[in-house]
């Protein structure tokens, strides 16, 4: 069917845009900036929470990985959820759980607790992201207002991380590290209250079943995959549970995508992955999340074991990180409705994966000014302008009632892509200053020069991910400007006034 024969059609029921809509995004965007600097705001607080409640090194892991863990696996699911009991509603279900779960782990007595706490936020976080993501897609609807809501976005998601790590140092050295999580009930609760009094309710229109065979087998085989990369991080990729857990993602995944081609209902539509433009940008932000958590990671690392930082000094060296990321994803969105989405993310890619080059050049003599801080900017900015389009042409042109499942899939490449990068990049970090200390006398030096050329390897692969990235958008993702506002117009026409669709034309 052709845009001039669905338009007439879409038209007749077209509404006036939403007149609370940059409130909505306020209230988006706080919720995403939890979920995103959660994943990361407890790294520099770890060392703190480990010594408090006695965390083994070989459990200490789990702080952060249980949180990816429960995030990555359940997205599809949560986002599945939110198209048919309500966007809006799901979303303040989720900023509540959130919230409550957040209490749970500030006040964990145990590391037990601690784990399972961490776990429920990113189960809430996992019904909140796809949520939230369909919120801001089906509410802002003309080309250059939802350019510059994705820069807002964008700007959350690729930050939030650096975000998380600088709050985390400040919290961490002036008042404890429970603050990292008990700081989010106050937001959880106003954003779950602005919530109910100002974003609309939306829902996808399908009335089918829930796919409950295609719901276990996908939340399984992330799960088991997610699990099989974490255990390959501490036990090694030949050790018997990595591999029995890898067989068992790649058997469930397998019959999810079995179940997904002859469902009547799918948990995950097909002709939403199997678009060439959003197919590219999935991969690519798969591809983005392996690279970038275990980038923070290493330099935390760095800071702290190499330059001996403190929490507080780890923190506020991270902050021309979210500096950069918000001056990208500003300059993104503004050049998104004329440049289109591939120019910007094969530019952005290959500033970051250079920015990760000069990261290589690290010694344990390096400055911050002379070295770190020219590649931060460099990652920063290239991450910027990447996250825009990339989120922009996961969800340009998808039908509504499909925009909470692939709105899920923008955060479940991201998150899954974060869990296995970090498994993968902490094994040849692991074996890279192994071998390194084997082939030297060991001595007090050599075992810092050794910790060095593991991070320097990592940031190495990280480099390589992200030119991969860039290669699959560059292939991939060929949706021009004007077909990115066409879809965008035409798909979104319901919340359109006429006058303002031929303006964005």
């Amino acid at each position: 069917m052709s845009m001039t024969d669905t338009v007439p059609t879409i038209t007749s029921r077209v509404e006036a845009p939403d007149p609370k809509r940059y409130w909505s995004l306020a209230i988006i965007a706080l919720a995403q900036l939890m979920i995103v600097l959660d994943a990361s705001v407890v790294i520099v607080a770890l060392p703190s929470a480990q010594r408090a409640l006695h965390i083994s090194i070989a459990n200490r892991q789990w702080v952060m990985s249980s949180y990816t863990l429960a995030f990555g696996s359940l997205l599809l699911l949560g986002g599945r959820i939110a198209d048919y009991l309500g966007r809006r509603r799901m979303f303040i279900f989720g900023l509540i759980g959130f919230g409550a779960a957040s209490a749970l782990g500030g006040l964990a007595q145990t590391p037990a607790m601690l784990f399972g706490a961490r776990a429920l936020q990113g189960a809430f976080a996992a019904v909140m992201a796809p949520a939230a993501l369909s919120l801001l897609t089906v509410t802002f609807t003309e080309a250059r207002e939802r350019a510059r809501a994705f820069g807002v976005y964008g700007a959350i998601s690729g930050g939030g991380a650096a975000i998380g790590l600088v709050l985390g140092g400040t919290l961490t050295q002036l008042a404890s590290w429970r603050w990292t999580l008990l700081i989010n009930v106050p937001i959880a609760a106003v954003a779950a209250v602005a919530a109910r009094r100002v974003v609309r309710e939306s829902r996808g229109q399908s009335k089918g079943g829930y796919d409950l065979p295609g719901a276990v087998s996908v939340t399984g085989g992330l799960f088991l995959l997610v699990y099989g990369f974490t255990m390959a991080g501490t036990h090694g990729w030949g050790a018997p549970i990595t591999v029995a857990l890898l067989a068992g993602a790649v058997l469930m995944l397998s019959l999810f995508a079995t179940i997904e081609l002859r469902s009547k209902h799918p948990l995950l539509p097909l002709r939403v992955v199997l678009d060439r433009n959003r197919g590219g940008s999935f991969l690519a932000s798969l591809l983005v999340g392996s690279a970038m958590l275990g980038t923070f990671l290493f330099l935390t690392y760095y800071f702290q074991g190499t330059l001996h930082y403190s929490a507080l000094k780890t923190g506020f060296a991270f902050l021309p990180f979210s500096g950069g990321i918000i001056v990208g994803a500003g300059l993104a969105s503004r050049l998104l409705p004329r440049t289109g989405p591939r120019a910007l993310m094969m530019t952005g890619l290959a500033l970051a994966a250079g920015g990760l080059v000069w990261f290589t050049r690290l010694g344990v003599d390096s400055t911050y000014l002379g070295l770190v801080l020219p590649a931060e900017v460099m990652v920063s900015l290239g991450m910027g302008m990447t996250f825009v389009p990339m989120s922009s042409t996961a969800l340009v042109g998808v039908d509504p009632k499909d925009a909470g499942v692939a709105s899920a899939l923008v955060n479940t490449t991201q998150q899954v892509g974060g869990s296995l990068g970090t498994a993968l990049l902490n094994t040849l970090a692991a074996t890279a200053a192994t071998t390194y200390l084997a082939s030297h006398a060991k001595s007090a030096a050599v075992v810092r020069a050794a910790a060095v050329h593991g991070y320097t390897t990592a940031f190495t692969v990280s480099a390589v991910l992200l030119v991969a990235a860039a290669v699959v958008a560059g292939v991939l993702v060929q949706a021009s400007r004007h077909h990115q506002q066409a879809e965008g117009t035409v798909t979104e026409l319901p919340e359109v006034e006429p006058a303002m669709a031929l303006e964005s034309a």
